[in-house]
């Protein structure tokens, strides 16, 4: 995304080629986004991505990279990450294994951990229909349950105790109104993850980040439905409840960008899509009001840090934090139907 460090053409070769993928012919700077560096490479067997972090560790990183093997292995439409043929795999038990054991899948670019995916084909879809939002729905059930078996289990680095650590951190930023809205919504939601329903909340790895820029779609002319052709960016994955997953989709794909309001249409196909592969369970439908306003307010915590924080950076463009406080601000105020037919839940 934007792009933190500078690689030269001849350091991207060398490590192309020494993963097998042929010379390099072309090295891009990726504009946009705020976490880390990434570079198209284009090389004689391919299109990648290349991608330098910037804030995650090498300890925490093969928790990403194993992932996305993982569901790459099992049919869900992700960059697969590319191994550097010299190292072997770790052996034993992926629990058993050392977090400062060597991984196949991470390199060393200028200094910085390094990975090298498949670029993926099509197109996002910046205004999405409710065709676009069920094909969504459908693929993001399926990668929770395609998750299941997956070993390794690391903390969602961006979940609650990160938005407890931040806000400190942010608050003295804002306006009188803004810290009143942050410091109650943050005790709402330390409440609700102390209760047994929270609980009680299916877990597993999730994507925790799936805008409608991470998600491609087939743009080939005369198709008469929306083909999801990848998700990527799982740089903020982690373990968590698959419901906080859902609700970061709800709150980007089925809300009106102007004004950050549930648009109702498109939040029922999604919801149903994802219901058709994996129905939600009691806890779930009843936590599902509680967990909008939670993902609004990871955003908007996360986005008051980048704008008030920034770091510097070639092409960086930091988000508009408003954008997050409206939605947060509807989910808490507003009324939400989680199924077609029920009875509205209060926020």
């Amino acid at each position: 995304m934007a792009v933190f460090t500078e690689v030269g053409f001849d350091e991207a070769d060398a490590l192309v080629q020494r993963l097998g993928l042929g010379p390099l012919k072309a090295l891009k700077g990726i504009e946009g986004g705020i976490e880390n560096t990434n570079y198209f490479a284009s090389t004689e067997s391919g299109e990648f991505v290349l991608t330098l972090f910037e804030r995650l560790g090498a300890e925490q990183l093969p928790y990403y990279l194993c992932l996305m093997k993982h569901l790459a292995a099992r049919g869900i439409p992700v960059p697969e990450p590319v191994a550097d043929p010299a190292i072997a795999p770790p052996r034993g038990h992926p629990l058993s294994i050392p977090a400062n054991a060597p991984c196949e899948l991470l390199h060393t670019v200028a200094g910085k951990p390094a990975a090298v995916v498949q670029r993926l084909s099509g197109k996002s879809e910046l205004a999405p229909t409710a065709a676009h939002c069920a094909e969504l729905g459908r693929l993001l059930a399926r990668m929770h349950l395609a998750g299941r078996d997956f070993p390794r289990v690391q903390p969602n680095l961006r979940g609650l105790a990160w938005w407890n650590d931040t806000a400190p951190v942010v608050l003295p930023h804002l306006d009188a109104a803004q810290a009143k809205l942050l410091r109650s919504e943050l005790a709402y939601q330390n409440h609700v993850a102390e209760s047994s329903a929270y609980a009680a909340l299916p877990r597993g790895p999730v994507h925790a980040d799936l805008f409608r820029d991470n998600t491609m779609f087939d743009t080939a002319a005369g198709r008469e439905a929306p083909r999801l052709t990848g998700v990527f960016d799982f740089y903020f994955a982690g373990t968590d409840s698959w419901l906080f997953d859902l609700a970061v989709c709800l709150n980007d794909w089925a809300i009106d960008l102007a004004t950050g309001r549930h648009d109702e249409t498109r939040a029922a196909a999604l919801l149903a899509a994802y219901g058709s592969v994996r129905p939600l369970t009691g806890a779930e439908r009843a936590l599902l009001p509680a967990m909008l306003r939670a993902a609004a307010l990871r955003f908007w915590i996360s986005r008051l840090w980048d704008f008030h924080l920034p770091r510097e950076a070639s092409m960086l463009k930091a988000h508009d934090p408003t954008h997050f406080e409206r939605v947060l601000r509807e989910r808490a105020h507003a009324r939400f139907d989680h199924e077609p037919g029920a009875e509205p839940v209060a926020a």
